[in-house]
């Protein structure tokens, strides 16, 4: 059996022996590179896209630009060909209701990663991007091969559930509301009290 790593946010593996690389993604991107001439492979956990200065910031590999130059110097330094190099990129959901897809960190951090693989002419040969869903990943760093468990986001449960209660209280609202006219006890009770 395989030994299993757990990579976390700003975090990088790679390994030249089997290994399964596993991480949670929701709105980050986790990069999976592999070198099938040499079976060597390893997997990043980015967090937001650009690049951080490696002086002032403890985890620079949360950073795109970062994690990406890591993770490959790792897999040049342990016998990987760095031009034999493929990749699988997943997560870059928008998991969170309130902020729109548009201006989500998800798309910022996908379209961040597929650009930066195209100019590094790294060929992208699976991808599961963007969508509501946070993704657990499994990365065979031998083999290349990607396992991948869906989880549904609470946050776009919460958010169905409230556009539901939302549309049936407008169905409500537009209904003729019924009056039901009643007398006031005090006024009946100062009538009879008159002689």
């Amino acid at each position: 059996m395989k030994k299993e790593v757990h990579i976390h946010i700003g975090e990088y593996r790679a390994s030249s022996s089997p290994l399964v690389i596993k991480t949670l993604v929701g709105s980050c991107i986790a990069v999976c590179l592999y070198d099938p001439q040499n079976r060597i492979g390893g997997m990043n956990h980015i967090l937001l896209p650009g690049k951080a200065d490696f002086n002032n910031y403890d985890s620079p590999a949360r950073f795109g630009m970062n994690a990406m130059e890591l993770l490959i110097n790792r897999i040049m330094n342990l016998g990987g060909n760095r031009f034999n190099l493929v990749a699988k990129i997943f997560g870059g959901a928008n998991v969170v209701a309130a902020i729109s897809s548009k201006n989500g960190m998800g798309k910022k951090n996908s379209e961040f990663v597929l650009e930066y693989l195209h100019n590094e002419s790294i060929k992208i040969i699976g991808e599961d991007i963007g969508g509501n869903e946070s993704r657990r990943i499994y990365f065979h760093t031998d083999s290349g091969t990607v396992f991948i468990k869906r989880i549904k986001s609470s946050m776009m449960n919460l958010a169905a559930e409230e556009k539901k209660a939302l549309t049936r209280f407008k169905k409500e609202a537009k209904k003729p509301a019924t009056i039901e006219m009643f007398q006031n006890p005090f006024l009946l009770q100062s009538k009879k009290d008159k002689p």
